[in-house]
């Protein structure tokens, strides 16, 4: 049974990379041509073109998927949104299966979804890291604590990083997405961090107060995204191999009023507001999760 799962997981990362391969080449191409093309309307049409290819590069990941998986999809919100509008999406993280699942669900719903990603990434993912960068991804470094109090200017890096990327979406309708928490959930994470929530860990403001400080007059709402797996199911590997059976998603669409806005880097009473709001939406989001697995437990025992 493992032989069989470990050749299938070959045959469905091989279908993925090749699906990669035949977006990165012309990727590459028209980001070539964008980069060295110096008028401001053919730039734009390439990089139009460029976030096509996007679309389609998701459109062929759904299809093998539906060719190796069978996943029950149970999914409430989705008919709320409208795809030529700027979106802020936050979502909890459990593993790298999250980034397949989101775009499958949102691909030709709203903009296409450009993700926080860390920078390590660019040495250690060829073809998928490059390919985001091509495409605009903003590509952030992850300093631990000790670092930045050794080397407090490297925090502004980051700041300015965000900002860069967040200008670069004020091109066209944009879907920017973060994993508020900074990382995959773990039991150990979980216990390190003394999480308040059974089933998430702490969010953090910093990500989504920039992208709003810098975004907020052109974001029309936020999207707060939970996506929910079976017991001992939720890793990259389950999904890839066919065991995931059922995926639940809710939508929750929030409007982005002026208490959502505000100047993140100097205003020490709003960033105090917006971790208080991200709190809210954590509890409430630990809570739904909590009501669906037990839901899913009585279904079992009947």
């Amino acid at each position: 049974m493992k032989l069989f799962s470990n050749i299938k997981v070959f045959i469905v990362v091989l279908l993925y990379f090749i699906n990669l391969v035949f977006l990165f080449i012309p990727l590459s191409i028209l980001g070539l041509v964008c980069y060295l093309v110096p008028v401001k309307f053919w730039r734009r049409y390439f990089k139009c073109c460029m976030e096509r290819l996007y679309i389609y590069w998701v459109k062929g990941n759904y299809f093998i998927q539906k060719l190796t998986t069978s996943i029950e999809w149970e999914i409430t919100g989705l008919d709320q949104l409208v795809y030529d509008e700027w979106y802020l999406l936050i979502a909890n993280h459990q593993s790298w299966a999250d980034i397949l699942v989101l775009q499958r669900i949102f691909n030709g719903k709203i903009p296409p979804l450009k993700f926080f990603l860390k920078k390590e990434l660019l040495y250690t993912l060829p073809f998928a890291s490059w390919s985001c960068w091509l495409l605009g991804f903003p590509f952030m470094h992850r300093y631990s604590k000790k670092v930045l109090a050794k080397h407090p200017e490297l925090k502004n890096k980051d700041v300015e990083a965000t900002k860069r990327a967040c200008n670069r979406f004020k091109e066209m309708p944009t879907t920017v997405a973060n994993f508020i928490e900074g990382t995959r959930f773990t039991k150990k994470k979980h216990q390190l961090q003394a999480s308040p929530y059974h089933y998430l860990l702490r969010p953090k403001s910093t990500g989504i107060g920039f992208s709003l400080a810098v975004l907020g007059d052109f974001f029309d709402k936020i999207l707060n995204v939970t996506i929910i797996y079976p017991p001992q199911r939720a890793g990259l590997w389950h999904f890839l191999t066919g065991d995931i059976k059922k995926i639940t998603l809710h939508i929750e669409v929030i409007p982005i009023t002026s208490d959502w806005l505000g100047d993140y880097q100097n205003d020490r009473q709003f960033r105090i507001n917006l971790q208080n709001k991200l709190n809210q939406l954590w509890e409430k989001k630990d809570k739904f999760i909590k009501e669906v697995k037990a839901k899913a437990i009585v279904r079992q025992m009947q």
